[in-house]
């Protein structure tokens, strides 16, 4: 079932238990996650650690695909942002 969603083959959450580590699938993730909030918890605030989790997701991905930058490429390309900024 595709429903739009892209899946990687980066991991997202692991499981602890009998002294093994597993790999959970992304709808997994999801209800520990849920499992984890207060009974009390908002959709907004459901949503939001949501969207912090796929951040992450997303973030492992750039990094395995070496879509990374230095922390000096990284100044740098600030510093030209800056740049172009007050210039206007």
């Amino acid at each position: 079932m595709g429903y739009g969603l892209q899946t990687t083959s980066i991991p997202l959450h692991y499981a602890w238990g009998n002294g093994s580590i597993e790999l959970m699938t992304d709808k997994q993730a999801v209800m520990d996650a849920l499992q984890r909030l207060p009974e009390d918890a908002t959709l907004e605030e459901i949503s939001e650690e949501l969207r912090i989790m796929a951040s992450i997701r997303r973030g492992r991905a750039d990094i395995a695909a070496g879509r990374t930058k230095t922390h000096e490429e990284a100044e740098k390309l600030l510093e030209s942002w800056a740049t172009a900024w007050t210039s206007r």
